[in-house]
């Protein structure tokens, strides 16, 4: 066993992260540190014990292998932090190393990271690391393949109100900002920020973005009485109007171009539809729904594979007859600068359907990055050498051929 006061064997840590490559998290809540205190009451019980016992028998230097069980994008910046954080305030030394560049997609069961210290320095650690880890990998590639099928849309990330708190808000803003990233680094628009002042830094803003909800509308009585005094209080702001509270879409967005019709032609006017899945549109129905898709996309109605598909393509609420549908009424009647904003349920495969209608879509906000199933986040960490050592439990064997292509590459290196 090594003795505690020995030094971390020579392995090389990753090259700091600047902030143009992860802005936001230097000051990010979950990348903070927190008290040994807090780490004990917050760390599985078992852990705890186990680091008495460690201490007590003699202490060795361990690597542990950190991986999930899906593909994901890479998202790890917030843990490093965290962990560099900790051993600052700790006083130790923890070697973290990255196996892919933020944003790369990595497959299941393949590390994200090896994390190496003493055996006691770092078993209470394990798992509020995991709950750092899986959530915003599993988002990031969610947000990625959501931008990547719209790519001429902004993305708007509105995760707030569908998070437990704000510690899985930021880890969700922070996921989705990196597979926006990777999406734009593939000609998509992507996230151009959140709807949170607190998580703004993420998407490289200052504040949040959004207007109006559903309550200013039910207070003001009217959509237009709304936009009115939106407009009066924010002069130089652009004017998103919620257009589905009375039911009246088509109707009300006319209302509020031909009352500002300067900004309209500006294109400083846009109209979000918010349509609620128990309802059509104004004016459409089954039949009209159909006719709309097929004036535009004849061939998006004969592609579609399963009944949901057919929902978003000329269903109730926010689907593609809808967005088409609004489209032609602003053109039709001399508006083709406004904007339309779409939310309500845009996740993946919502996304990929919109697509495949060629939906005129400008902006979509959404929050449906969140994990679909919160179990496939579940990241996992395995010890994988113990003084240099191999060992595992069994099961997890696969760990090791990536284990040691790493010690392999490491060498080639820094050793001459």
């Amino acid at each position: 066993m090594s003795s505690p006061g020995a030094a971390v064997p020579s392995t090389p840590a990753v090259e700091a992260r600047t902030e143009e490559a992860s802005p936001g998290v230097a000051t990010a809540l979950t990348a903070a540190a927190v008290s040994d205190a807090e780490i004990t009451a917050r760390t599985d019980s078992y852990f705890n014990r186990t680091k008495a016992i460690v201490t007590r028998f003699g202490d060795c230097v361990v690597t542990y292998a950190v991986f999930i069980r899906r593909p994901v994008l890479s998202a790890t910046a917030v843990v490093e932090r965290w962990l560099e954080n900790i051993a600052r305030e700790r006083g130790i030394e923890i070697i973290v190393e990255t196996t892919h560049v933020e944003g790369e997609w990595v497959g299941a069961g393949e590390p994200l990271l090896y994390i190496t210290g003493f055996f006691a320095h770092l078993t209470d650690l394990e798992t509020l690391v995991l709950q750092k880890l899986g959530p915003p990998c599993v988002a990031a590639h969610r947000a990625y393949q959501m931008a990547l099928s719209l790519p001429k849309a902004q993305f708007l990330a509105m995760e707030a109100r569908h998070c437990a708190g704000y510690e899985m808000q930021e880890l969700m803003a922070y996921g989705a900002s990196v597979g926006s990233r990777a999406a734009q680094k593939q000609g998509a628009v992507g996230f151009i920020g959140g709807a949170n002042d607190a998580t703004a830094a993420f998407f490289g803003q200052s504040h949040g973005f959004g207007t109006m909800p559903h309550a200013l509308i039910g207070y003001a009585g009217s959509t237009l009485r709304a936009a009115e005094m939106f407009h009066e209080t924010y002069p130089d702001t652009d004017l998103t109007v919620l257009v589905d509270y009375y039911g009246r879409e088509i109707t009300d967005s006319l209302a509020v171009c031909r009352r500002f019709p300067d900004l309209a032609a500006a294109g400083k006017i846009a109209v979000r539809l918010d349509t609620h899945g128990g309802r059509f549109l104004e004016g459409l129905d089954p039949q009209e729904s159909y006719a709309v898709v097929d004036r535009h996309v004849p061939e998006a109605i004969r592609r579609y594979r399963s009944e949901s598909e057919l929902r978003n393509l000329i269903g109730t609420g926010v689907s593609a007859a809808a967005i088409w549908r609004m489209r032609e009424a602003l053109d039709e009647a001399g508006f083709d600068k406004v904007r339309i904003v779409v939310s309500s349920g845009f996740g993946v495969t919502k996304c990929a359907c919109m697509a495949d209608a060629n939906a005129p879509i400008d902006v979509v906000g959404t929050g449906s990055f969140i994990p679909k199933l919160w179990n496939e986040t579940y990241a996992t960490a395995d010890i994988v050498t113990y003084d240099g050592v191999e060992s595992v439990k069994i099961g997890r064997e696969f760990l090791l051929p990536s284990v040691r292509r790493a010690e392999a590459a490491r060498r080639r290196r820094y050793q001459p």
